[in-house]
């Protein structure tokens, strides 16, 4: 196992919901290092191509920054084509000396597929309709795939709330919310 030189930065929830078309991402603002939140209100959701894609990261801040102009890139080569930048980025990420050194993972959406991107070349997508990355990512996910079966809520609403339960939860999550929308 290799030991990071940098400090035990935590901080990130990213959660994607799609529910009846209409497709979201958020992301909370705090950036920890160790027991210390260093940011509240970093703003780790953006929307790319257009407005026609959502991506959210978790990680280091100027490694998914190089990752997300990467996809950039990949959505000018492949327009309309989600899955295939996604899996173009991944196959570069790892196999590329320089980036597979980077430590982010993505959420990425449109309006008819969500994934996860990692750096060891997974391009996931999920089963329910929802994804989560980061600190918070599991409890936000729980909390969003509860509301989505047993409300009716819509996505936007899911996201929010889910988001506030995770922030609840997890020391590393809070309730500065960036959220971006794709409408159906």
């Amino acid at each position: 196992m290799t030991q990071s030189n940098f400090p035990d930065w935590h901080g990130t929830t990213i959660l994607a919901v799609r529910k009846n078309g209409r497709t979201v991402i958020a992301g909370d603002g705090q950036v920890s290092m160790g027991p210390t939140i260093v940011k509240g209100a970093a703003r780790k959701v953006r929307t790319l191509a257009g407005g026609k894609v959502l991506a959210g990261f978790a990680g280091a801040t100027a490694d998914a920054f190089t990752l997300i102009e990467r996809l950039e890139a990949k959505l000018e080569q492949y327009p309309d084509q989600l899955a295939r930048a996604c899996v173009d980025l991944a196959k570069d990420w790892r196999t590329d000396r320089y980036l597979r050194r980077l430590e982010a993972m993505l959420l990425v959406a449109d309006k008819s597929s969500i994934f996860t991107v990692t750096g060891v070349g997974d391009v996931l997508e999920p089963e329910h309709g929802v994804a989560a990355v980061g600190s918070g990512g599991n409890y936000a996910l729980s909390a969003a795939r509860a509301l989505i079966e047993e409300t009716d809520l819509d996505a936007e609403a899911v996201a929010r709330k889910a988001m506030k339960i995770a922030a609840e939860i997890c020391v590393y999550t809070n309730g500065n919310l960036t959220v971006e929308t794709l409408e159906p």
